[in-house]
């Protein structure tokens, strides 16, 4: 069986090198003329990261990404609303991770490189389309150097793991009829190096749902030497004409940063960290509704192609790894000849689309970040004792209903690595 894979980001690395643990031939197909560690910080939770450290990539996690101890809510004024341990430090048998998205996408891409050989991953190819054959897909990819004209692929398999924009995702279901939700919010993201805050390795999320500041270390060499790479997120409720065609901009500071001119408690200064990051990228706050089906025959969707969601919960990356696995799982009974490949996909469907449909709507109701925004509903000037607005009953309630819709509460965990898989 040979499967091929459109996109080189996270989820489609993470699928190859789960095909080749299962003896599976693949090859990657990205758009991108080189692989560069670009992007921002991401959180990696248990339940995606016992996927990455079951390939052998512990070591490598945990030498470049910060190891989260907590996470932590506050209102508008620094007020402590919720905190909880994370990773091992809340009794999971393997971490949480906070890591610049880039440096992870190359980590991944060294390790196909490494393992499936130099030639895997092949870049500067855009997919364009798809023909379904009889026993398999033909794909019809551009060349983004070299003045080559098209190409075509056949494989017996093919994955699109080509993000929110993707053009595989566009074919099966036209923009039309499958647009961009967008939220109203904004986030302006960025990262600054500083004096670290509390212990370190701390993430923290402070405000309400129009007026927010989300904040994680995602530097271990940095830590190391006494300092902190601090990602962070702002993020304020804007009017429908300001939502930009321009994804991922450089905006100057002028446009947010008075929003946040108070944000000083002490152990955090939230002005200073906006005003001395080099560069300020602007995103709109998006998804898209979940999808009926991913798959046409023998081709099927992965990640935020399949199902992109609000970066709530930090649920992206790891829902991506999580398809992998399954999907990596259902390939492999195909290889084995227990199922014909579309049975295969089908099966994957069939297991991850609900899962990944719930967290998207739960994500537009703010996820576990509701805390923030009933704290400030019941006291939107603040409050005395956080308990006679939000029970530590509820409070507790909130974080593990999302725990388990997302899929990495313990008991959920447990019973999956008893089962002797992730799903």
């Amino acid at each position: 069986m040979k499967v091929g894979i459109i996109g080189g980001g996270i989820g489609g690395l993470t699928l190859a090198l789960q095909l080749h643990q299962r003896g599976i031939d693949c090859e990657v197909w990205e758009a991108a003329q080189a692989l560069r560690p670009i992007g921002l910080g991401i959180n990696l939770l248990p339940h995606a990261v016992r996927e990455l450290c079951a390939l052998g990539l512990e070591p490598s996690l945990a030498e470049v990404g910060v190891e989260t101890s907590s996470l932590a809510y506050f209102n508008q004024f620094g007020q402590p609303i919720w905190r909880e341990p994370r990773g091992r430090a809340a009794g999971y048998d393997v971490p949480q991770f906070s890591i610049h998205r880039g440096e992870l996408q190359m980590l991944l891409a060294a390790a196909v490189q490494s393992r499936l050989g130099s030639g895997a991953i092949h870049l500067g190819m855009k997919a364009e389309g798809f023909t379904p054959t009889p026993q398999g897909v033909t794909v019809q990819l551009s060349p983004q150097h070299g003045g080559l004209g098209p190409i075509e692929k056949r494989v017996d398999v093919v994955v699109a793991a080509d993000g929110i924009h993707s053009v595989i995702r566009g074919l099966l279901h036209p923009a039309d009829r499958d647009p961009l939700r967008f939220s109203g919010r904004m986030l302006w993201r960025a990262v600054t190096e500083a004096e670290p805050y509390l212990d370190g390795r701390t993430m923290f999320m402070a405000g309400h749902q129009d007026q927010k500041f989300v904040a994680y270390p995602i530097s271990e060499p940095a830590r190391r030497q006494g300092r902190s790479r601090i990602n962070w997120i702002a993020e304020l409720r804007v009017t429908p004409q300001d939502l930009q065609n321009d994804w991922n901009r450089v905006v100057p500071k002028s446009v947010f940063e008075h929003a946040f001119a108070n944000w000083k408690w002490g152990w955090i200064d939230v002005p200073d960290l906006i005003a001395r990051a080099e560069a300020v990228y602007e995103f709109p706050l998006v998804d898209k509704d979940p999808l009926p089906r991913w798959t046409a025959g023998r081709l099927t969707l992965l990640g935020d192609a399949a199902h992109p969601m609000y970066p709530i919960g930090s649920n992206g990356s790891a829902q991506a790894i999580l398809d992998a696995r399954c999907l990596a799982d259902f390939l492999a009974k195909a290889a084995q000849g227990e199922i014909s490949p579309a049975h295969a996909l089908l099966e994957y469907e069939a297991e991850r689309l609900p899962k990944t449909a719930a967290i998207v709507l739960r994500n537009r109701l703010n996820g576990p970040e509701q805390v923030m925004q009933l704290a400030h509903e019941r006291a939107p000037q603040g409050f005395d004792d956080i308990e006679t607005l939000i029970s530590l009953h509820e409070l507790e309630g909130i974080a593990q209903g999302y725990k388990r819709v997302a899929g990495f509460d313990q008991e959920n965990l447990r019973a999956a690595h008893a089962a002797g898989g992730a799903r």
